[in-house]
């Protein structure tokens, strides 16, 4: 009965993470849906399950540390943290907007909770490595997670950061792939092929847990095989559907970015009524 309370409890949190995605790219006219919307599950069980974070000491030396590799997502990790408690819910109405703290690309130097900058892609999964270093050097029990976009593992930096968390047997590290095979310009299979995926990262020294990345109850299980996993980094490869919930979005590059403003608030409506 508590495991299906707790089901229950993080689907209406990725749920209002999803609604809280479309107002505030719907205000702001500009943003990134698809991406947000199909990481929402994956927010919902990391900031409501899984992470160690204490919102009133955002800067706490122990605290889990995670990082939006796929930065472009933002809309969905600030809706989370919003939600569990980081800064106030008008901060959201200010999202890619002048006088706002939440820009379109993450700036830890601006918002709460925010470990590590991003924009350019590729660089998440290095970024984690050395901090998951640091809390060895240091004696620190914190466990590093990186969400990272299917697109972004084409470049070449994932895969060298990959062999060296590898190579140093980096087992507080856990890598979380966003594998909706949609990028920004066509199907990732079609724009660069990246499978056999848990075959690679296996070759690499990885441990590979795969997961319906929109299924709470396959999420919580992965994150706890995940955290079991010791003498070598881990990969939850979650599969996703770009655009997640709202039907004209679903499965298509059209809506990496908004291309159309006047949609958004159909958009909405379909989240709400799900």
């Amino acid at each position: 009965m508590v495991q299906q309370e707790l089901i229950a409890s993080l689907e209406r949190q990725a749920k209002t993470i999803r609604c809280l995605s479309m107002e505030m790219i719907g205000n702001a006219g500009t943003g990134h849906p698809g991406g947000a919307l199909s990481a929402a599950e994956i927010m919902a069980v990391l900031y409501f399950k899984v992470l160690r974070v204490d919102p009133k000491q955002p800067l706490w030396e122990d605290r889990d540390r995670f990082i939006l590799s796929k930065g472009h997502g933002t809309a969905a990790w600030y809706a989370a943290l919003c939600e569990r408690g980081f800064f106030p819910r008008d901060e959201l109405k200010l999202f890619r907007q002048k006088g706002g703290i939440l820009q379109g690309h993450p700036d830890m130097r601006k918002v709460p909770g925010i470990d590590m900058t991003a924009g350019s892609l590729g660089m998440g999964l290095s970024a984690g490595l050395g901090m998951a270093l640091a809390a060895r050097m240091q004696n620190k029990s914190y466990h590093v997670y990186t969400l990272l976009g299917d697109g972004e593992t084409q470049e070449g930096q994932i895969w060298e950061a990959a062999m060296a968390t590898s190579h140093f047997k980096i087992d507080n590290l856990t890598a979380i792939l966003d594998y909706n095979d949609v990028q920004l310009d066509g199907p990732t299979h079609q724009v660069m092929e990246i499978a056999p995926v848990p075959e690679k990262w296996r070759d690499f020294g990885w441990q590979t847990i795969e997961c319906n990345g929109h299924n709470v109850a396959e999420l919580l299980a992965a994150f706890d095989k995940a955290l079991a996993v010791k003498g070598k980094p881990c990969i939850i490869i979650a599969h996703t559907v770009k655009g997640k919930g709202v039907s004209f979005m679903e499965n298509t590059c059209d809506w990496h970015g908004v291309n159309d403003p006047k949609k958004l608030p159909e958009a909405l409506k379909e989240v709400l009524s799900e």
